[in-house]
This record gives structure tokens, C-alpha cells and sequence, in this order.
């Protein structure tokens, strides 16, 4: 499934420029060292901005990124008002973002940035041919058993109902178009089936090996059950929107592309 041997960045003609957004909701303890981690593990060639999203924290998450503004010129801070979700935040951000890619990552700590330049590097910027979305896989994950078969009976649902061949659709490290991913219908939790948007609106994508690392700090925003209740709402959803998208095929365009004169002027 996966290659040996990749480059670690192999882009042509040009390297894209990334924006690395993180949704972060009371992560004090493991968004200032992710941060700082990112800034190291990206090269400056490629790395446009860093931007964390605080999704409404009652804790010092956004005094941490604070601290680090002055360090770091290419890091910002957005703020919430009160939590609207992790794909609220994952918006907010692409929605600022400058990059022609976006890199997302959990805010936790447990994805490692240093999968981003080789997750980057699968990408096709617009017009060229190849993926635009790569997508992390987890390997030797560090949950525990009980998330690890639920997240294992999860993607197999998934998998069943939306034909998306996507071994981990829990992973939050990810890197795709910017351009492409702004066109997709947005919901509350569309963070977890953008494999599937992404093909469902013609996008070709790929999965790339990465590194799953334990949580230092606080305590996850996530529990078996209330994450199954809400896929499984969730997931219907997206099958009906697979099943109900159509993309025309142009094949001619004629007349002139810019708007005609206002002869009442």
C-alpha cells in the first residue's frame, strides 16, 4: 500500500506554499510544543504560516500561542468565542489561511509535524494531475485497546456504506488543496469524511504511513460512544451527499470570459 523509499519532498514546477492550521480546544500543555515542534519540522521553503484556532478554551491555550507570537512571525492566533467543534475551527482557519495547502493536525500533540513535508509532497497543485488530499494512517497507535477497536469497527462502517477506501479516517494530520477543500459542503463534523468529499467531487486522493505519539497532557474531547452516535448520524449524511453529487463534464466554452461594459455608464 504504501511505497519505500519516498523523497521526502518531491514537487514540480514549484513547492507549494503551506499553511499548517490547528484546531486546539483546552490544549495548555501540548499546543505550545506542537507549535514550537512545527516550526522546526517544516522547512521555511515551504512553511507560509502557522495558525491555531482556539476553539473557545476556559484553560491558557491561547496564552501559550501568545508567548510564541514574537518568536515565531509567521504564527496567529484565532479565537473562538465558545466551542463550535473541531471542523468550526478546521474552517476558521483554512478560511484565513494564505497557503496554496493546508496541513491540519489535532491540537493534542499526538500527530507529528514532521509527517507534514512528506505528506505535502503527494500533493498536485490545481490543473496538474495526481492527489489532492493525502492522508495520514496511523501506525502503532498509542490509544487504548478500547479506542482502537471502536476506531477499527468505525472505519469499517465507514468504508461499507461510503466506498472510500480510507484505512483511517480518525487520523487528524492530513494535507490537501486549499482551493478544493473550499468547495466542498461544509457541516458539523466534516472533518472525519473529508476522504470522501474530496472523491465524491473528483479529487483523486492517497494515504501515507505516520507517526501516532501518546497524549502529555490533558484529557481527550472525545468518548466510544458519543463519537459512534454522532458517525453514525453523520455518515448517512455523507453517503446521501456521494450519492447525490454530479460533476458535468465542460466540453466547450465559448464567448468572452470577462463581464460585458455597463453602456448605461
Amino acid at each position: 500500500m504504501f511505497p519505500a523509499n519516498e523523497p521526502l519532498i518531491r514537487m514540480s514546477p514549484r513547492t507549494p506554499s503551506v499553511s499548517v492550521v490547528i484546531p486546539a480546544l483546552n490544549e495548555a500543555g501540548n499546543i505550545g510544543r506542537l507549535v514550537e515542534e512545527t516550526f522546526a519540522a517544516v522547512p521555511a521553503a515551504l512553511l507560509r504560516e502557522v495558525i491555531v484556532v482556539d476553539d473557545g478554551s476556559t484553560d491558557a491555550t491561547a496564552d501559550e500561542i501568545k508567548a510564541l507570537i514574537a518568536a515565531h512571525p509567521g504564527l496567529r492566533l484565532i479565537r473562538h468565542d465558545r466551542p463550535n467543534g473541531q471542523s468550526a475551527a478546521m474552517r476558521t482557519g483554512i478560511l484565513a489561511a494564505t497557503g496554496d495547502v493546508i496541513a491540519t493536525m489535532d491540537g493534542d500533540g499526538q500527530n507529528d509535524p514532521t509527517d507534514i513535508p512528506r505528506l505535502v509532497a503527494k500533493i498536485a497543485l490545481a490543473g496538474r494531475d495526481g492527489p489532492a488530499l493525502a492522508g495520514g494512517v496511523r501506525t502503532s497507535r498509542k490509544a487504548g485497546s478500547s479506542k482502537r477497536w471502536a476506531s477499527k469497527f468505525a472505519n469499517w462502517l465507514r468504508d461499507a456504506l461510503l466506498k472510500d477506501d480510507c484505512p483511517d479516517t480518525g487520523c487528524g494530520i492530513k494535507a490537501y488543496r486549499r482551493d478544493a477543500y473550499l468547495l466542498l459542503p461544509f457541516f458539523h463534523g466534516q472533518h472525519r469524511y473529508l476522504p470522501a468529499l474530496f472523491l465524491s467531487y473528483g479529487h483523486k486522493v492517497t494515504y501515507e504511513p505516520v507517526n501516532d505519539r501518546p497524549r502529555t497532557a490533558g484529557v481527550s474531547k472525545y468518548t466510544n460512544l458519543g463519537r459512534a452516535l454522532i458517525g453514525i448520524y453523520d455518515l448517512f449524511g455523507v453517503r446521501w451527499i456521494r450519492n447525490r453529487t454530479r460533476r458535468p463534464v465542460i466540453v466547450e466554452t465559448a464567448g468572452a470570459s470577462k463581464p460585458p461594459l455597463d453602456k448605461s455608464a
